[in-house]
């Protein structure tokens, strides 16, 4: 799909991301919420690696399901408290702003519905 013609335009104008060869970066405009909560954002990151690693021990270590499910619920419930941080975000920077167009909310609301019905599939 990144070899499609006009995918980087497409990609930039739903999302934000800038394509470059092999990689995608995030505009400073799109996710500038973000960037504020950069360095709590990075640390709930590198604490669901360390839970997911923990999974991966686990496994190597042939634990017990009981244990695996364990932290199975733990990691699962650190990326849902990730993603509830940032749509918390989202919805108070790209929804409920008080200086933002209808249509501007509108857009946020839709952009934020996207990501919803894809992560409940």
């Amino acid at each position: 799909m990144a070899n499609d013609a006009g995918i980087g335009e497409w990609l930039h104008s739903r999302t934000g991301l800038v394509e470059y060869p092999g990689t995608l970066y995030f505009s400073e405009l799109a996710l500038s919420h973000t960037a504020r909560q950069k360095t709590k954002l990075l640390a709930r990151v590198r604490r669901i690696r360390g839970q997911v690693e923990a999974v991966e021990r686990a496994l190597e270590a042939e634990a017990g399901c009981t244990d695996i499910l364990h932290l199975l619920a733990a990691s699962r419930g650190a990326m849902n408290g990730l993603m509830l941080e940032v749509i918390d975000d989202h919805v108070r920077e790209h929804v409920a702003a008080g200086d933002l167009s209808q249509a501007a909310r509108t857009e946020g609301a839709d952009e934020l519905l996207d990501v919803i019905r894809s992560y409940l599939k």
